[in-house]
C-alpha cells in the first residue's frame, strides 16, 4: 500500500458564527485559526454559517408546506367532466 496518501485526520473544533455553539469532533479540514478548548490544548478552528444548533428543521422553526391544498387545486384545474 502506498503511503501518505489519505489525508490528516485529526481533532477540529466547529463553531456556528450565527449562535455561538462550538463542537470539537475529527476532520481532515484544517485551518490557520486556533481556539483553545475546555480540556486546555488548541485545535484548528473552522467557522460555520449553521450547524444543527440554528437550523430550522433541528429548532422546530421548519415550516410546514401544506402539500394537500396544491394536491386539490390540481386535481380542480384538471378534472374531467361530469
Amino acid at each position: 500500500m502506498k503511503t501518505d496518501v489519505h489525508p490528516k485526520y485529526k481533532p477540529v473544533v466547529f463553531q456556528d458564527v450565527s449562535c455561538d455553539y462550538s463542537f470539537l469532533t475529527r476532520s481532515t479540514m484544517s485551518s490557520k485559526e486556533t481556539i483553545k478548548w475546555e480540556d486546555g490544548n488548541e485545535y484548528p478552528l473552522i467557522k460555520v454559517e449553521i450547524s444543527s444548533q440554528s437550523h430550522p428543521f433541528y429548532t422546530g422553526k421548519h415550516k410546514i408546506v401544506d402539500s394537500g391544498g396544491r394536491v386539490d387545486k390540481f386535481k380542480q384545474r384538471y378534472r374531467r367532466g361530469k
